[in-house]
């Protein structure tokens, strides 16, 4: 296995001779299939001694392989030999060919003996001159090896070669043997079985087209390729078959060489040769074999034998007997079978040559092409004609392409040949029997402008020759620059020329005229159809009687053809059948009724309904389609007319195809028609008129119910009535009708058909009445496009049966039937309103019963039309001339309203609203919008409310109103004021109760009707339904009047100037309805309906509130003063409130408004000042009188002050104690206060002595104060307001003011901090605070401290808080010059602790924390100049000998909250401090003496606490220090009293605990850090360490967590100490205390942790 595939060639030939050993010996049984692939694999070797051992063995084992695989693999074999580089392949190749010859199965399967003769055949092609050559050899070898009599290809070939070597001379060889192969290969061809041979040549055609690359191949291809031509004829005449695929590959093979073979110049001598019928020169293929074993010019040489090979295949190509030479035209369409292929092979030989005819030789082939094939002239024009028109055919029965490129230069040629004609020929050639005139006029119409420039350069060389085509050729000739340019030119001009044949007036150049015509239409008949296709494209726009008359017989003739073989017509027939129905058009309509030949071809036509191809139309359709509104107009005959119209709606009823009705309604949109045409058509086919009235129809009625026989007469009717339904559907569109008017008995007529019983039992007829009366409404807007009367003589009122209409409606249940019947009603109450409304209270009865029920678009529009035409026609009734008529008129309306409410409840939702604006619209909003509102308050009073669930009505009132006020805004806002108006009107003519009308029914029952439109019947009404209906309209105004939809309108429409005279009207009308209210309240007052008086006066209040909001001011401010004047209370109230509402509002007045304000302050003024003891309702009218002076004050006051002064003189004496006034009253005179005098500021000095004593004495009574939180507000408000308008004006007060500031302190805060108390106060407290002086508000504080040391518990934080920001807020400057003022004050300030030394400790830290804060905030605005004398007098404060201890805690405490103030900076001053901390730590350390500190009994805690600041300050210096504040002097000074407080238990276990952790061990860990010397640490360390062996297990834990915080601080440092630390950690490692063991143990983990490496080295 690896020998065979060995790299090495002789190790593959040694294992394939082993393997043929063993296949000889059979020695070992090898798998047959590894032998075969061995043998086939190495069939292919690169060694040809492997392929020759190889081969041997393939012969030895060759039973076991197919007969395919033999001949396949040995062919590989022929395929890559190369005899001429190696001579050995010569004896391989003579094994396979041995191998394939003895094949049996060759004779068998003709298809692989096909496949070895092409395979073989160039190796027995003669390509050498020398005999004893490999290639000569091999020849031989092959001709004499049999392989020639096993296939008919070869016959003879062995003897024919045997010949040439006896006779032929060695120089000629190769031309001669391949000459003499040629020619029996071909003949061998032609006398063989033609099937096989065909096959034979496919076969030689497929080797052919294979590309050529070495010599052999190139030689066998240009042998095969004469073989090829050489076979295509014989002497029978051409084999077309052979001959088309022969060309298709020459053709391919030359297109390949083009550049190449019109480039290459074949020598003159050779020409002649061209022109001969004989074989390639035996000297060309010496030349050639020459030539390409030079390797030069191969594709030159190529090229000249492919030249020669299109030489021989134009002498083979023979026209065949049955082609039609001397027909006018060859026709395409009509050749068959070697005709066809002649023509085909003709053109594409004529392309290919005119191809190269840059080249002479190409010159030469076209002159002999043309020789051979079209010798005479007339058969060359005839080729012509068909060269210069197939290009537009679209069948393509040639099945070959002519281009655009080709036909121009066909023209081209053809101008060239017929300007080079003698007269006689051209004449012959112009004359009607020859193609070219018709041809060249056809391609005048060419979209291609270069067709057309050739084209018309061929008739300027046929121009002046007399024929039956000179008139156009001479016509046409002079235009040659226009048809060039224009494609459509032609066209026009030809419609140009003859078109004088329509005119009347006869001249003599008619004749010669119809003469033409009549030849160029009579070409139609007998050529091809795409040529007459493109004749009648010419002749487009040519019409008359006269064309359309000689066309008809073709029209005739393609309909039969049509009829009988769909499947045979043309696309080009069927575009020419097209084209001729085109000519039935305006000008040819005449003849219809001239020659009804025409006509019944046309009908025919139009039921024509084959199809002719995908995406052509019917005939049926393009006939349909010429029945144009000018062609239906030219027809006189009106005859012919109704038959057409006639033909048209049969066509409707009998179609079943839906392009075809489409095209009918299209056509019949189109065309104008009479009216009475259609009538005709509608009628019935007895012709019986039905009878109008419902009477005559009732007899009719009888009269069928006694017929026998009625099935025949129902299928008659059934027909019909499909006849009337399509027509009524077409004249649905239809504007071009002609007088209507008369169709509309015979609609009506149709209509009372309809309505007849025996009609409606049998089918519905729903639809044929909508169509009915759609059609009568399309009449009537046609005769009245305005919608106003028609004159009697177009249309007579008696003519138009309304009632017939009415009936249509009720007897119909389909709602497109109601629809269309009240759009026509809508449209006739304009045109005849009397007969409208007659039936309106029915029309909308029924509307509202029905269609207004139905959700969809056209039922809404039905409705808006229907009452936009029928109510402007009741509208216009009314003349005004009498009262009684406008009030039967209103009394209508109101019906029709109601109509349209009780329905809305059935109405779709979203169709509501458009349904009322519309209905309201058309009445007109100004008269009926209030009628619509009180009959839609009525309908929720009556129906809605007792259909709510229970629990709902709130939401469904709420929706309603929604609703109602929708409605209200859709129309103008003087409309929707003015029908308010007409509601209150309405309300107030209205009955209190019901029982009122029961008594005065008899007396005011006639006067009642005369003055009052019936709305709201209150006879067929409850009391309580009248109370609601009252209740619910007033309630609806306020609603209306605030909702942001009337707003918005408002302010869309222009803003209140829109209103300028209504608002009066409206504000008089709203308060002669609360007079009204108000004077039944009275009445009513101890009845059980008081309650609804005081509601419904509450509402009307409300509604005025509103239209106080919509008053322009001007109107507004002597409206207010009247109504303040009124002698009621609550009236004056109400006024006042209104006016408090328009001053609330944020507007700009202008100074006469400003002024008209003012002066309503005096009459204010009036009503506060009411001393007399009043209701308690005057007390509320004081304080609204109160409140409305502040609002002036505020908005007009800063301008105008001085009106305001006595307002405040009035409200001083109000707050005066000795007024004795109410609570409310004070409290709102205080609100006033505050008011004005921030406004009025300066004003208000002369006041304050009045005033702020007053104020002081309200705010000592803490009792009321704290029972009401308004009036301590009142009471806040106005202080504030005082101080910080008047800061400077109140020091004589400013005790007062302080005391009680603070005493509120505690009240407000039990409030809570956000309440609005707490924030008045703080206000206040912050007005204090920061407006004030020093120089005023100092002494009052040191005052004041002094006042408040009696009760300093819950005061002395609000006072210092008050300081605090003061000194926050002070300047330097002014801090500078207090300071020593200050400092007094804090020396005594912060003897506090020393004062109470005995009291709770807790409650004096809290104390003496606010006095720290105080003059901390001091401290940080100093300089250290002015700081360190400060700091230094403090300490002496505290230090000095006859000093109270009590001070120490206060200054370490002092000391310790400026240090975490002012940071690293306290290290400045600090170092003072040093020593007294160190001895003051010793002498509170219980360890070191038994001496109590404090002489008190408070000693313990008063020890800790000053411990604690200690600690405290020490941790805040060290931790801030940067200035290395801590020296060693320092350091060891405070060293061993730090680390001793490691023992000192004083305050117990506990305190002892907490001090360490919290104070003591951050101390000194810190302290650890300030040192920053290692020197220093180790004795830290070290007295740390010996607290460790301390006897207390609670000081040895304390000193382990010292050690460990010391660690922690020091971080890698520690590492330096760690020796000494060990022996200490080991002795408490096994300490006797567990709690410490443990501690310990943790201690050395963290300390490895903090050192990053482990300890337990070190034990």
């Amino acid at each position: 296995m690896l020998s065979l595939n060995h790299p090495l060639a002789p190790v593959r030939l040694l294992a394939i001779n082993h393997l043929k050993n063993i296949m000889e010996t059979s020695k070992e049984s090898i798998d047959e299939s590894f032998i075969k692939e061995a043998i086939l694999t190495r069939l292919g070797d690169d060694s040809i001694d492997v392929v020759l051992s190889a081969l041997s063995a393939f012969e030895i084992f060759k039973q076991h392989f197919s007969s395919e695989v033999t001949v396949v693999n040995l062919l590989n074999l022929f395929r890559r030999a190369e005899p001429s580089k190696n001579r050995e392949w010569y004896k391989v190749l003579e094994i396979a060919a041995g191998v394939l010859i003895k094949e049996e199965i060759l004779s068998e399967n003709h298809h692989l003996a096909n496949q070895v003769v092409t395979q073989l055949l160039p190796y027995m092609v003669v390509i050498s001159d020398d005999k004893e050559s490999a290639e000569m050899k091999i020849a031989v070898h092959l001709s004499k090896s049999g392989i020639c009599s096993l296939h008919p290809l070869l016959r003879g070939w062995k003897e024919a070669l045997e010949n040439v070597f006896k006779s032929t001379k060695s120089g000629k060889l190769i031309g001669i043997a391949n000459q003499k192969m040629i020619r029996l290969l071909a003949d061998n061809i032609n006398s063989g079985d033609p099937s096989s041979m065909l096959k034979m040549v496919e076969d030689l055609i497929s080797v052919s087209e294979k590309e050529a690359y070495n010599l052999r191949q190139k030689v066998t291809f240009h042998v095969i390729m004469s073989v090829l031509v050489g076979c295509c004829s014989s002497l029978k005449g051409t084999h077309f078959p052979f001959a088309m695929r022969v060309f298709s590959l020459l053709q391919k093979k030359i297109k390949k060489l083009e550049s190449v073979i019109t480039a290459v110049e074949i020598p003159p001598e050779w020409h002649c040769e061209l022109t001969l019928d004989r074989d390639i020169p035996v000297e060309l293929w010496a030349h050639y074999i020459e030539q390409l074993n030079t390797g030069q010019m191969i594709a030159v040489e190529d090229s000249v034998l492919l030249v020669f090979a299109l030489k021989n295949f134009i002498h083979a190509v023979k026209v065949p007997q049955c082609f039609p030479k001397d027909d006018r035209w060859w026709n395409p369409e009509q050749l068959k079978g070697d005709s066809r292929d002649c023509l085909h092979l003709l053109i594409e030989l004529f392309e290919t040559i005119l191809a190269g005819t840059d080249a002479v030789h190409f010159r030469v082939l076209m002159n002999l092409s043309i020789k051979v094939h079209l010798e005479d002239v007339f058969q060359l024009f005839k080729f012509f004609s068909v060269l210069w028109t197939y290009g537009s055919s679209l069948s393509n029965p040639l099945n070959c392409s002519v281009k655009t490129v080709l036909q121009s230069q066909a023209l081209y040629i053809g101008s060239t040949m017929l300007s080079s004609q003698k007269a006689k020929e051209k004449h012959q050639l112009v004359s009607a029997s020859s193609p070219v005139v018709i041809s060249l006029l056809i391609n005048l119409g060419s979209p291609i402008k270069e067709v057309r420039r050739a084209a018309i350069q061929c008739l300027q060389a046929l121009s002046g020759v007399q024929s039956q085509f000179q008139l156009i050729i001479d016509h046409l000739v002079p235009k040659a620059e226009e048809i060039t340019s224009d494609a459509t030119y032609v066209v026009q001009d030809l419609a140009t020329l003859f078109e004088e044949l329509q005119r009347e007036k006869k001249v003599k150049s008619h004749q010669k005229l119809f003469e033409t015509l009549k030849h160029l239409l009579n070409c139609v008949y007998n050529c091809p159809s795409y040529i007459a296709k493109d004749l009648m494209k010419v002749l487009e726009h040519v019409n008359s009687e006269v064309v359309l008359s000689h066309l008809l017989p073709m029209v005739e003739k393609l309909l039969e053809k049509v009829q009988k073989e769909p499947t045979a017509v043309l696309k080009d027939e069927a575009i020419v059948l097209y084209l001729i129905l085109g000519k039935y058009n305006e000008y040819s309509a005449s003849l219809l009724h001239k020659d009804p030949v025409s006509l019944d071809i046309f009908m025919k036509a139009v039921h024509t309904t084959k199809e002719l191809g995908p995406g052509m139309p019917t005939i049926q359709i393009a006939a349909l389609e010429k029945i144009t509104k000018p062609f239906f107009a030219a027809i006189s005959d009106e005859k012919v007319q109704q038959k057409l119209l006639g033909m048209m709606f049969d066509l409707l009823v009998d179609c079943k195809n839906t392009h075809c009705a489409q095209t009918v309604c299209s056509v019949f949109k189109g065309i104008s028609v009479n009216a009475e045409q259609v009538r005709i058509e509608l009628e019935p086919p007895d012709k019986a008129k039905s009878l109008g009235t419902i009477q005559q129809t009732r007899r009719r009625k009888m009269q069928q119910k006694k017929s026998q026989d009625l099935e025949p007469v129902q299928e008659v009717e059934g027909s019909y009535w499909q006849r009337v339904t399509l027509i009524l559907e077409l004249l649905q569109h239809k504007k071009k009708l002609k007088s209507p008017q008369i169709l509309i008995p015979t609609l009506f007529n149709l209509l009372s058909r309809c309505l007849e019983p025996l009609l409606l039992e049998q089918g519905s007829m729903e639809y044929t009445k909508q169509l009915i009366l759609s059609c009568l409404l399309n009449i009537c807007q046609k005769l009245s496009p305005d919608g106003g009367k028609i004159p009697k003589d177009i249309l007579d009122e008696e003519k138009f049966n309304v009632e017939l209409i009415v009936q249509c409606i009720r007897l119909s249940e389909m709602p497109q039937t109601h629809h269309h019947a009240l759009l026509l009603l809508g449209t006739v109450a304009g045109i005849f309103p009397d007969k409208v409304l007659h039936n309106i209270m029915s029309i909308f009865t029924f509307m509202g019963a029905n269609v207004m029920r139905l959700d969809d678009t056209y039922s809404f529009q039905v409705i808006n039309k229907t009452v936009k035409m029928v109510i402007p026609a009741l509208i216009q009734s009314d003349g005004g001339d009498s009262v009684e008529v406008t009030r039967n008129i209103e009394e209508i309306v109101v019906k029709i309203i109601s109509v349209f409410v009780d329905a809305l409840p059935h109405v779709p939702e979203h169709r509501r609203l458009p349904i009322l604006v519309q209905l309201v619209d058309t009445l007109g909003a100004e008269k009926f919008l209030w009628v619509l509102l009180l009959l839609l308050f009525e309908q929720y009073v009556t129906k809605t409310v007792l259909a709510a669930a229970y629990g709902e009505k709130d939401a469904v009132l709420e929706a309603d109103t929604e609703f109602w006020i929708s409605v209200c805004c859709e129309f103008r806002v003087q409309h929707q004021i003015q029908s308010l108006m007409n509601i209150l009107q309405y309300l107030t003519k209205l009955p209190e109760e019901k029982e009122e009308t029961i008594a005065k029914a008899a007396c005011n029952k006639s006067e009642s009707q005369d003055e009052m439109l019936q709305v709201f019947n209150v006879d067929t009404h409850t009391s309580k339904q009248l109370r609601h209906f009252k209740y619910l309209s007033v309630s609806f105004m306020s609603q209306l009047l605030a909702s942001s939809h009337f707003i918005r309108k408002v302010v869309e429409s222009g803003g209140p100037q829109i209103l300028k005279g209504l608002e009066q009207r409206l504000l008089e009308t709203v308060l002669g309805y609360i007079n009204a209210v108000a004077q039944s309240l009275e009445k009513n007052a101890d009845k059980l309906t008081v309650k609804f008086w005081r509601a419904l006066l509450s509402k009307a209040y409300d509604t005025l509130d509103k239209v106080n909001a919509l008053l322009p001011t001007e109107t507004f401010i002597p409206v207010i003063r009247g109504l303040v004047g009124n002698p009621l209370p609550s009236v004056r109230r109400k006024a006042l409130d209104l006016l408090n509402n328009k001053l609330q509002q944020n507007t700009s007045w202008n100074k006469k408004l400003v002024h008209s304000f003012l002066q309503l302050v005096p009459v204010l003024l009036a009503i506060v000042q009411r001393k007399k003891k009043e209701l308690e309702e005057q007390a509320i009218n004081r304080q609204t009188a109160l409140y409305t002076l502040k609002l002036l004050c505020k908005n007009f006051g800063a301008e105008n002050g001085e009106p305001f002064v006595p307002v405040l003189a009035a409200a001083v004496k109000l707050v005066a104690p000795e007024a004795k006034e109410e609570k409310n009253v004070v409290g709102s005179a205080l609100l006033c206060i505050a008011e004005v005098t921030s406004t009025l500021e300066a004003l208000a000095i002369p006041q304050l002595p009045s005033l702020m004593p007053s104020l002081l004495t309200t705010m000592k009574n803490t009792t009321e104060l704290v029972s009401s939180e308004v009036y301590l507000l009142s009471a806040l408000a106005a202080l504030q307001k005082v101080v910080e308008t008047l800061p400077h004006f109140i020091s004589p007060y400013l005790e007062g003011v302080l005391s009680q500031v603070i005493h509120l302190e505690k009240i407000t805060s039990e409030m809570g901090s956000a309440s609005q108390a707490n924030v008045r106060l703080t206000s206040l407290k912050k007005t204090l605070a920061t407006t004030l002086s020093p120089r005023v508000l100092l002494p009052a504080i040191n005052k004041t401290y002094k006042q408040m040391k009696k009760n300093w518990k819950d005061h002395l934080g609000p006072f210092m808080s008050i300081l605090q920001e003061h000194i926050g807020v002070m300047k330097k400057d002014l801090l500078t010059s207090h300071q020593s003022q200050l400092t007094s004050f804090f020396l005594e300030a912060l003897d506090f602790r020393a004062q109470h030394s005995e009291d709770d400790l807790e409650e004096i830290g809290k104390i003496e924390n606010y006095i720290i804060d105080c003059l901390v905030a001091m401290v940080v605005k100093l300089s250290e100049v002015t700081f360190r004398p400060l700091f230094f007098k403090l300490f002496d404060w505290a230090k000095t000998e006859d000093a109270p201890k009590d001070r120490l805690l206060t200054f370490y405490n002092l000391a310790d909250c400026i240090a975490e103030k002012l940071k690293g900076l306290f290290t400045l001053f600090a170092g003072h401090l040093v020593k007294p901390f160190a001895d003051t730590l010793n002498q509170v350390n219980i360890s070191k003496t038994d001496e109590a500190f404090f002489d008190s009994e408070k000693d313990p805690e008063k020890c800790c606490l000053l411990l604690q600041y200690i600690l405290n300050c020490l941790y805040k210096i060290f931790l801030f220090d940067t200035q290395h504040f801590l020296s060693k002097e320092r350091a060891e000074a405070l060293m061993m009293p730090l680390v001793d407080q490691l023992e000192n238990r004083l305050g117990g276990e506990e305190k002892f605990q907490e001090r360490v952790t919290k104070h003591l061990i951050p101390c000194i860990g810190q302290f650890s850090v300030a040192m920053a010397d290692d020197s220093l640490w180790k004795p830290l360390n070290y007295q740390i360490l010996l607290k460790t062996r301390d006897s207390s297990p609670k000081v040895r834990f304390a000193a382990l967590i010292t050690v460990l915080a010391v660690a922690e601080k020091l971080r890698e440092n520690y590492i330096v100490l760690l020796p000494e630390s060990i022996p200490f950690l080991a002795e408490l490692m096994e300490d006797e205390c567990e709690e410490v063991e443990h501690q310990c143990q943790k201690t050395i983990q963290q300390l490895e942790a903090i050192l990053g490496e482990p300890l337990q080295s070190y034990f």
